[in-house]
């Protein structure tokens, strides 16, 4: 993980960041939404969202909470660009692009739900739920943890898919991080293997950043056409290189054997100037790693695609490792900082509460290197803190660095919904179907 040189840096950084969350990031009930998050850090286990109002550092009632989130308002552009420069920009800095869901099966009223993936061993069998899919860019700061920050985070309309939506992601993070500034300077966009196609690689082709993706184990791609004879229709396509076939592959253009103690004997090549059938103007490479080559059975060998400036294939390959770091994340986000614990009623209400989520991941990597470990009894400690240690900590640190948000005022009770007046029924929205309409079944014949 990287820190800054001293501890005092570390907490003027941190004091910082929370001012100008404080002043910048929320124009509208900022003073609401600022004790929210801190109660999101600090409140003991809850079972629904109202119950962080009962966080001593939240000082208003519990109609404030959902005030916080329902009324209040966020400058999302500006938090983008805000939590982009917290990334530092020398060196390597990998960063991970995933979806996860937010379920919400008994939910009628909520427009736009979707059917999302539901990774839960408990899900009894059925792999997919009812709900909301969202797209996360996040910035692994330490690979083997649980330390992926998002960068940005946005709900996946029916109206697109994590394709298109992760597509503009990663051109709005590259576009803003600008080209890198010196030669072993860059940034890694890596993702898993729903994103190693041309729809994903080609519209990144020409971003100053690379881009690391997992391929299947069946494709086929095409080597650049011969040069042209001068008569005849041009070639588009070479010579195929089907990843089953190892006759088709040729020589590497690198090629390392090493020993790794995870991943006992490893062997990794890599050869470039490949292309997919559907887009031979998007170049790219392809490395192919066998690990674990002393068992009698090694595995599956992993297939990945590289977009970018000719780089070390095993510096790739560990880069690609990194990218686990989301799966731990998402974890984390939905058991201890509750995302999707709270029932809203409008998907708008749900985006503002994940970008809260969001930010309080970021408060505690910047509290990292200020909170003492405070291990229970039945803990050991540690030398790299994670998440839920700094969590333990933060306390009292919050005490000597004090909060910018203002004491609430008396405002007097509300009058309430008018006595006589019928509510509403609120309106029922169908799940959105993606993909092509399926064809009518015959009924049978009379």
């Amino acid at each position: 993980m990287q820190q800054p040189r001293s501890t005092n840096q570390q907490l003027n950084k941190l004091i910082e960041f929370r001012q100008a969350l404080y002043q910048q990031g929320f124009p509208k009930r900022r003073d609401a939404q600022f004790e929210l998050l801190d109660a999101l850090l600090l409140s003991p286990p809850i079972r629904s969202f109202p119950e962080l109002s009962l966080s001593p550092i939240f000082r208003r009632q519990w109609p404030s909470a959902y005030a916080a989130v329902e009324a209040g308002r966020q400058d999302a552009e500006w938090l983008r660009q805000f939590l982009g420069s917290q990334v530092p920009t020398q060196g390597v800095q990998v960063f991970a692009l995933d979806t996860s869901g937010w379920p919400r099966p008994s939910a009628p009223t909520l427009p736009d739900r979707q059917y999302v993936h539901r990774a839960s061993p408990g899900s009894g069998g059925n792999p997919t739920v009812i709900g909301y899919p969202y797209s996360e860019l996040a910035w692994v700061a330490q690979g083997g943890s649980s330390w992926a920050l998002p960068v940005d985070l946005e709900r996946i309309p029916s109206s697109s898919d994590a394709l298109a939506v992760g597509v503009a992601q990663v051109q709005k993070l590259c576009q803003r991080r600008g080209p890198p500034s010196g030669r072993l300077n860059l940034d890694v966009i890596t993702a898993d293997g729903g994103y190693g196609n041309h729809r994903f690689l080609q519209p990144l082709r020409d971003q100053p950043c690379g881009v690391l993706v997992r391929l299947r184990r069946d494709r086929v791609l095409y080597s650049d056409p011969p040069v042209y004879p001068g008569r005849g229709r041009p070639r588009i396509h070479g010579a195929s290189f089907a990843f089953k076939q190892p006759q088709t592959w040729g020589e590497p253009q690198q090629h390392h054997q090493f020993q790794d103690h995870h991943w006992g004997r490893v062997e990794i090549q890599y050869w470039s100037g490949l292309h997919a059938r559907q887009a031979p103007a998007a170049p790219f490479g392809v490395l192919r790693v066998q690990v674990r080559l002393d068992q009698r059975r090694p595995p599956q060998a992993l297939w990945l695609g590289w977009q970018g400036p000719p780089w070390p294939a095993v510096a790739l390959w560990r880069y690609y490792q990194r990218r686990w770091s989301i799966e731990p994340s998402f974890r984390w986000r939905k058991q201890q900082l509750y995302w999707t614990t709270p029932q809203f009623q409008s998907p708008e209400v749900a985006d503002r509460w994940s970008i809260l989520v969001s930010l309080a991941q970021w408060v505690l990597f910047l509290a990292s290197g200020v909170v003492a470990d405070q291990p229970l009894p039945w803990q050991k400690a540690q030398q790299q803190l994670t998440p839920g240690r700094v969590q333990q900590g933060l306390a009292g640190l919050f005490q000597q660095i004090g909060t910018p948000a203002q004491p609430p005022k008396t405002r007097g009770k509300p009058p309430g919904w008018p006595k006589g007046l019928a509510r509403p029924r609120p309106a029922r929205f169908p799940v959105a179907r993606k993909g092509p309409p399926r064809a009518k079944s015959r009924g049978k014949a009379a």
